[in-house]
Parts: C-alpha cells; sequence; structure tokens
C-alpha cells in the first residue's frame, strides 16, 4: 500500500510540473492508446489516463497520448494486441485472455483459487514476464504493465452457492480456464468481450456473468441481475492484462523520451495498476448492497468443494503447457512464491 501511495504522489508531483511548465519544448510525438472500455470505466480513468498524463507531464509535454475508448479505431477486443504489433495503435490495453493459447505463460494467474490479492499478483506477474515471456510471447510487442484485476465472482440471475446450482446456467466466462470450471459444474459457458455483457444479460441471451466487482458498476450489472456470489480467500478466478506498445514506435523515440516511458512503466507500475483495479471493488461492490441485491459470500471453508472440483484444470493445465515446452508446475511454483514474497514484504 505505502508503494502505491509513493507511485500515487510521485504522480500527483508529475502532474503539478505540467500544470506549471512553462511550454519552452515543443511537442514531438502523439501516441494513440486504443482499449475496449469506455472512458468513464475504472481502469481508464484510474490507471490508464493516470499513467498517460504522467508521461505528457514527465516528457515536459513533448510526448502526447490521445486515448480512443471503446474500440473507437476499430477492431474488435481481442485483435488489440495484434493493433499494437500491426501500429493500427502505438499503444493498447488488453485481457490477455482474449485470444486463448497465445500467450500461455500468463494464464498461472488465471487458474481458478490461484490469487489472493491483485497486486501480489500482478508483482509476480511482471517478474515472470522479464524472466519467461518477454523475449518468447511478447517479442513482437514492447510490455509496459502487466497485471490482474481483483477477485473475479459471478453475478447471477439465480442464487449460486454450490457448484450445483450452475447447472444449466448460461454464464459468461472470463478466460478459457474460466470456461472450464463452469463447464466442470454443468454451466454452459458462453465468450464474449466484458462489453457486450450488458446486452446479453438484459436479453437473457446469458443467465449471469464473471467478473469484477470494479466494472459492474459501467456494465450497470446490479440493475440487470439480483445474486452476486463471491468467496472469501483465494479468488474464483482472475484475469491477465497487459498494457503494450508497438516496438517500433518506441524504438524510434529519442532515447529520453524512451527513458520517460519506462520510468513510468514496468514493476512499480504494475502493482498500481492490480492494486488500483482491486480497491475499485469495495465502491462498486457498494451499489449491489445500496439497491438491496443478494450477495452471497462464500466462507474459505465453504469455498473447499469448488476447489476439489477445480483440480482437474490443474492437472490439464500443466499437461497443455508440457505440450508448448513450458514446465507448468514449475510456473505454478514460481507464481506462489513470488506473491508471497510480495505479501512478506508489504
Amino acid at each position: 500500500m505505502t508503494k502505491r501511495r509513493t507511485l500515487l504522489g510521485f504522480m500527483g508531483g508529475a502532474a503539478l510540473v505540467a500544470m506549471t511548465a512553462t511550454g519552452a519544448l515543443a511537442q514531438e510525438v502523439t501516441l494513440k492508446l486504443h482499449q475496449f472500455l469506455p472512458a468513464q470505466a475504472n481502469v481508464p480513468k484510474l490507471i490508464l489516463d493516470v499513467w498517460a498524463d504522467n508521461i505528457e507531464a514527465s516528457s515536459d509535454g513533448r510526448i502526447k497520448i490521445d486515448r480512443f475508448p471503446s474500440m473507437q479505431l476499430g477492431g474488435r477486443p481481442p485483435e488489440l494486441l495484434d493493433q499494437a504489433i500491426d501500429g493500427v495503435a502505438d499503444i493498447i490495453w488488453t485481457v490477455v485472455g482474449y485470444t486463448p493459447g497465445r500467450f500461455p505463460s500468463t494464464e498461472v494467474f488465471e487458474l481458478p483459487f490461484m490469487v489472493e490479492d491483485a497486486s501480489a499478483a500482478s508483482y509476480a506477474y511482471w517478474k515472470m514476464f522479464e524472466e519467461h515471456m518477454e523475449d518468447s510471447e511478447f517479442k513482437d510487442v514492447k510490455i509496459l504493465g502487466t497485471w490482474v484485476h481483483g477477485p473475479g465472482l459471478f453475478h447471477t440471475a439465480d442464487p449460486v452457492e454450490v457448484p450445483a446450482d450452475l447447472e444449466g446456467m448460461k454464464i459468461r466466462g472470463g478466460s478459457r480456464l474460466v470456461n472450464q470450471l463452469l463447464e466442470l459444474t454443468g454451466a454452459t459457458p458462453v465468450g464474449m468481450p466484458v462489453p457486450a455483457v450488458s446486452e446479453a444479460l438484459s436479453k437473457g441471451v446469458i443467465d449471469g456473468t464473471t467478473i469484477p466487482w470494479e466494472v459492474t458498476s459501467a456494465l450497470k450489472v446490479p440493475e440487470l441481475v439480483e445474486n452476486h456470489t463471491e468467496f472469501q480467500g483465494p479468488a474464483l478466478y482472475n484475469l491477465t492484462f497487459v498494457l503494450a506498445m508497438n516496438k517500433g514506435v518506441f524504438e524510434g523515440l529519442p532515447a529520453d523520451l524512451q527513458e520517460v516511458i519506462d520510468a513510468n512503466s514496468g514493476l512499480e507500475f504494475s502493482v498500481f495498476a492490480g492494486g488500483t483495479q482491486q480497491d475499485a471493488d469495495g465502491p462498486a461492490r457498494e451499489i449491489a448492497v445500496e439497491m438491496g441485491n443478494n450477495i452471497i459470500t462464500i466462507s474459505e471453508e465453504e469455498a473447499g468443494e469448488w476447489r476439489d472440483l477445480v483440480q482437474p484444470i490443474y492437472a490439464s493445465w500443466v499437461a497443455d503447457m508440457e505440450t508448448k515446452g513450458l514446465d507448468g508446475q514449475a510456473l505454478i511454483d514460481e507464481a506462489r512464491a513470488l506473491m508471497a514474497e510480495y505479501s512478506a514484504a508489504n
């Protein structure tokens, strides 16, 4: 928490510098930042805009970042990473799992009941990105940040207290591993990017969705379903994100502007992003409370039935990683050790 406050203080100071700058240095570079959520949603407002404003301020206005929310540059959310690679956008933010199997190492943080704290997982994710992914899975882009959201949970038309309650329901799954979990309960997983959830719920295309609390306010989910099932202890699931930049655009910047981007990205920014997204869960949850919705809390002990159910997902994931030349169990062990390392230090 202290590290995040320090970063926020730095960001505030940088913004002050921008406001009082003389304007002597002319703008040199305009970068297009593209992502799939509305501009007023929590991630753009609390993370992406803060990052972009800080880059502009730290560069004394030599870098300008134009923000394009809600896929305004065209395409669909699963195409965002390719848009960064191909230069359609200079910078993108996206859910890694929108392209299943393409970045397999990231899925270690998407395993059910793997993550308890988004800051710790975001710390571990960046460390493992540098060690295992930078020069392999993500070699075609410049990665600026890696993080996970707060605890994923169920938001459903009918109450869900035990796995059997999901049987026969059509549920939007956030990733291929979440979809495997849903299949084990007898639910029918339905794949769709987050922006499509509201319409799908309102039209009865799905009976519920898996998303963290923080994005429910932007999607009006508490107005569309009355039941929310959350878990104490490790989360039902988490999703991984990246903030990525076109490699050629980054390498074409003057060295001092490259340094500005690097100084405001990386490990500390990733922890800030994950923690900020998790902190936004509370206010969004309060909206559902104020509406009188039914919030079901599964204790860590009661979650044992759920954890037992998902064990085959771990075994199949490790086997799947082996076919890709990756040691899945080693990735699990490393992620757990790094999350514990962060938690012990904070």
